[in-house]
């Protein structure tokens, strides 16, 4: 099985260090980069299988940084920051980090959510067909949602006939909400099937994916049901 590597930006020499010997430890192959701007290099020369960015590097933010990645790849991001409730946690998500992990951090933890992020970015298939509603099959297993076309194997969607570009976790996220359309799932629930957390995080994650994602297949295709969670629209 090929080694996972990882591409790890910090500018704090003892974090860094510290971390790279941990991840190491695990099996991984670790490139570590003290600044945004040799993190981006580092990441074009060695096209690494997930990234990790401090929010608050030198030269290039971290933020900045993973909307540079992001416009190139859809490698999975984390994002490190030292403050849960900061806004730049949103603003990394938004810029298309997958996940987020509060420092200081457990090395044990940090481990945990990079495999989590590994295992569903290496998911192939999309999740059970939900019960409660079946949505239209136009042909060859693909889903249709007024002008949304969803095809679960060829991992593809159309809008009104053009192709979107989701990365791995926001068509994960449309994936469970199509197999189960006019059904509401909790953030909670979606933090487990999407982000395979079997425990409870912050669900802000979730917020932002889906507004990501409302942005990319129609605002109104996604409805907040207030108090209890998000519903496709058949």
């Amino acid at each position: 099985m090929a080694e996972t590597h990882v591409l790890f930006v910090e500018d704090d020499d003892v974090i860094r260090e510290a971390t790279q010997l941990a991840l190491e430890r695990d099996g991984f192959v670790v490139t570590a980069a003290p600044d945004g701007l040799t993190g981006l290099e580092r990441f074009r020369a060695d096209r690494p299988d997930i990234a990790l960015l401090d929010v608050m590097v030198p030269g290039l933010d971290g933020v900045s940084l993973c909307r540079r990645i992001r416009d190139e790849s859809t490698v999975p991001v984390i994002m490190l920051s030292a403050r849960a409730d900061s806004i730049d946690v949103v603003l990394g998500l938004e810029a298309g980090a997958d996940d987020y992990v509060t420092k200081p951090f457990d090395g044990a933890v940090l481990v945990a959510r990079i495999r989590a992020v590994l295992r569903r970015f290496g998911h192939a298939s999309g999740p059970g067909r939900g019960k409660d509603a079946e949505p239209e099959e136009p042909d060859g297993g693909v889903l249709r949602f007024g002008d949304l076309e969803v095809d679960p194997e060829g991992m593809e969607v159309r809008k009104a006939g053009a192709q979107v570009a989701l990365t791995p976790t926001e068509m994960r996220l449309l994936l469970e909400f199509s197999a189960a359309p006019g059904t509401v799932l909790s953030r909670d629930r979606l933090l487990e099937r999407v982000w395979d957390y079997g425990w409870g995080g912050d669900t802000q994650v979730v917020d932002v994916h889906v507004q990501r994602l409302r942005g990319k297949i129609g605002q109104d295709r996604i409805e907040t049901v207030r108090g209890f969670g998000y519903k496709l629209k058949g």
